[in-house]
């Protein structure tokens, strides 16, 4: 584990203008720090995509599904589906546009992909997360109520499992871990639900891909290929490959009555992580 300030770097949430908070990081080799309420629960949102996207790839591993299974009623596939590039607007039932043609942030696909697999194993997706990610991993305070694209409640101890898992894998082969989190459709441009829009706007299967993107939630110092998500609740998790770590943030805010404070936040948390551990490499 890096130096003691990493202990002073997390009080930085006890000034955030929220009511609680937690905030987490964990490194490769499993070492890692908590600040504030570790085992509180919070309402994740859309920080449920990559949770959600992950049990799908497990499903993909056993082979249950294909990446390619056609599932969307414009010959949408999985694929497109968890990459935003599915042609479904945020929560349309009906696809707005082509596939492949832009990058368009979507419950749908999320939901669809989810529906999929419920489908393929002949269980709920509630029961086959539970089975394939939360319980292996240990996630024993997190749930899903709803949809699996921002339904799961949890906390700041079992999002650091499952962001270890991420720089580990060890429910699906490291082969496919590294395709899953390279660009899809690389090409697409579009926008970031509060934060802008950006050509191209990366993003792999169900995590945004960080790049060049600026202004961003990240931190200007987290490599390109950092991937991750942030919540309408006012949570956020990225994991850093190239310096082995990964941070998460949950607060019980929502994002729209403090986005100005929380990209800043989140963006000057991140840096001063990032520093930390670049440091040690």
């Amino acid at each position: 584990m890096p130096d003691s300030r990493l202990g002073a770097i997390l009080q930085q949430i006890d000034s955030w203008p929220v009511h609680h908070s937690g905030v987490g990081v964990i490194a490769g080799d499993g070492s890692g720090s908590t600040h504030g309420d570790a085992q509180r629960l919070y309402r994740l949102a859309s920080v449920s995509k990559p949770i959600a996207a992950w049990a799908c790839l497990v499903a993909v591993e056993e082979g249950s599904i294909n990446l390619d299974d056609a599932i969307g009623t414009n010959g949408a596939t999985v694929r497109h589906c968890l990459s935003h590039a599915a042609g479904y607007g945020f929560d349309s039932t009906e696809p707005i546009t082509a596939i492949e043609r832009r990058r368009i942030y979507s419950n749908t696909g999320i939901e669809l992909a989810a529906r999929h697999v419920a489908t393929q194993t002949g269980l709920t997706f509630e029961a086959y997360l539970y089975e394939a990610v939360f319980a292996p991993l240990g996630m024993t305070s997190s749930h899903l109520h709803g949809s699996a694209a921002h339904g799961i409640t949890s906390n700041v101890d079992d999002l650091l499992r499952f962001a270890h898992e991420v720089l580990r894998p060890m429910l699906i082969a490291p082969s496919t871990a590294n395709k899953a989190l390279s660009v899809q459709f690389p090409s697409l441009a579009g926008m970031v639900p509060g934060i802008g829009s950006f050509a191209p706007n990366p993003w792999s299967l169900g995590f945004e891909i960080h790049g060049t993107k600026h202004p961003h939630w990240m931190g200007v110092n987290n490599s390109p290929e950092t991937v991750g998500h942030f919540g309408g609740s006012g949570t956020m998790m990225w994991i850093d490959r190239k310096v082995d770590v990964a941070l998460v943030a949950l607060t019980d805010r929502d994002f729209e009555q403090w986005s100005a404070d929380a990209i800043t936040s989140w963006s000057g948390l991140s840096d001063d992580v990032i520093a930390v551990f670049a440091n040690c490499t």
